[in-house]
């Protein structure tokens, strides 16, 4: 049953306010930087802030109901989950063999669920726009 999957959880405007924290959560560190406020102490707890700020706004994202929501979506959403998956799963894969090339034992990859989130967040968005392109042409 299709319905029973990946159904939206937060209210309309919570797409926006997400794409909204993804920025804050892009541009902080940067921000910070330029008011003096980053320094070799503090540097890694903005650097977790930033990427938790965009997990949540992902995620906030993803689970906001959309305009005119309807099975087709919830078929789109599993779709860009499953697409998702495939892209994070070759992107992680492609930043080990760059450390293995490297050599580099030190560095851990510690963002691939972010990497997830927001892949997701765009195959989300163009399947979504794919099919009312789709359904404006009539294909």
């Amino acid at each position: 049953n299709i319905t029973s999957k990946m159904k939206p959880l937060l209210p309309l405007f919570a797409r926006f306010l997400g794409y909204g924290v993804i920025a804050l959560g892009l541009f902080m560190p940067f921000l910070l930087y330029m008011f003096g406020m980053v320094n070799d102490h503090n540097l890694l707890l903005y650097k977790e802030c930033s990427k938790l700020l965009m997990m949540f706004g992902a995620l906030m994202i993803l689970f906001a109901i959309r305009k005119n929501e309807c099975a087709e979506m919830l078929a789109l959403r599993n779709k860009a989950a499953r697409n998702a998956m495939f892209f994070t799963v070759f992107f992680v894969f492609g930043t080990m063999l760059y450390r293995v090339y490297q050599g580099n034992l030190m560095n851990v990859d510690s963002s691939s669920f972010l990497t997830f989130l927001l892949v997701n967040v765009i195959c989300q968005e163009y399947l979504i726009k794919k099919a009312e392109v789709d359904a404006a042409f009539k294909r």
